[in-house]
């Protein structure tokens, strides 16, 4: 097989929405998944129905580029290896967990109470770094993406996903 088309795991970033006490609940609990101190998000927008005003902080996220493999492995077990395939667009794909207690190995927190989050997992292949890095910026054909089927095929062949 050709090194240049061999698909990789990037990242996996968690992220938890909420204002408030919520917010501080939901940064807790990915602190605790992760062992990694979340970034807070702030809104832009003002959405008066939803009681959120700019510069507000609305949710936070931390992102894993170590052991993914294992943490994706699961987070997978969390939700029966089951994926949807509307889940899935180029390059990566999203599923909530709707309560962390379901991961294997953690324990209910009393002071977080009862919470779920996303997770996106995003992928890669050799020389996506042309296109983001700062000195000698390059194009990137097309060719690069990975899309829905080869992604369909990676998670079948490497983690036992099920579509539906």
């Amino acid at each position: 097989m050709n090194k240049m088309r061999e698909i990789k795991i990037e990242k996996i970033v968690l992220s938890i929405g909420g204002t408030g006490e919520e917010l501080e609940k939901g940064v807790k609990l990915l602190a605790m998944l992760t062992g990694r101190k979340p970034a807070k998000r702030k809104s832009r927008k003002r959405i008066p129905s939803l009681g959120v005003r700019p510069k507000l902080e609305v949710g936070a996220i931390v992102t894993i580029r170590q052991n993914v493999r294992e943490f994706l492995g699961k987070m997978l077990v969390a939700i029966d290896n089951k994926l949807m395939k509307k889940q899935i667009s180029e390059n990566n794909f999203s599923f909530g967990i709707k309560e962390y207690i379901e991961i294997p190995g953690v324990e209910y927190q009393r002071e977080i109470g009862i919470m779920g989050f996303d997770v996106t997992v995003v992928f890669k292949r050799t020389g996506r770094r042309v296109r983001l890095r700062k000195v000698k910026r390059g194009k990137v054909s097309k060719k690069q993406a990975i899309n829905r089927e080869e992604i369909i095929k990676f998670m079948e062949d490497n983690f036992q996903t099920e579509f539906e």
